[in-house]
């Protein structure tokens, strides 16, 4: 049976950083898609980050490229992502997910449908 468990989040002031992690078990973080989404309040969830960390492929949305870093530590079966210069615009609930896939592209044609979700961590970025 496949669980992810996520940290807690955390509230942080305006340009500061925060690290989410999401332990898996049952998925291998590291040869499966990895995401990480967040949902706004009253507005819908997106992903923000996505990875197959075995062929060394990830990508991020526009709003958080070059801020938001998604990484994994394979000995713990665990994924991060690391938020700097963190804005108001971040406060959001965020949800680690995981897909079963054996390619990067498989990754990519998967699109919408993940099936392995956290329980979500709220991040609050206060100005």
């Amino acid at each position: 049976k496949v669980r992810i468990v996520e940290s807690w989040g955390g509230s942080v002031q305006a340009g500061g950083s925060l690290r989410l992690s999401c332990a898996s078990s049952g998925l291998a973080v590291s040869s499966n898609c990895m995401g990480w989404f967040r949902q706004p309040p009253g507005k819908e969830r997106k992903l923000i980050a996505i990875s197959y960390f075995d062929e060394g492929r990830w990508n991020y949305g526009e709003s958080v490229e070059g801020r938001f870093t998604i990484s994994h530590d394979k000995d713990k079966n665990t994924v991060y992502l690391q938020m700097n210069s963190l804005k108001s615009e971040d406060t959001a609930m965020y949800y680690c997910a995981a897909e079963r896939a054996d390619t990067w592209w498989g990754c990519i044609l998967n699109g919408k449908n993940w099936t392995y979700w956290g329980q979500g961590s709220q991040v609050t970025v206060s100005s």
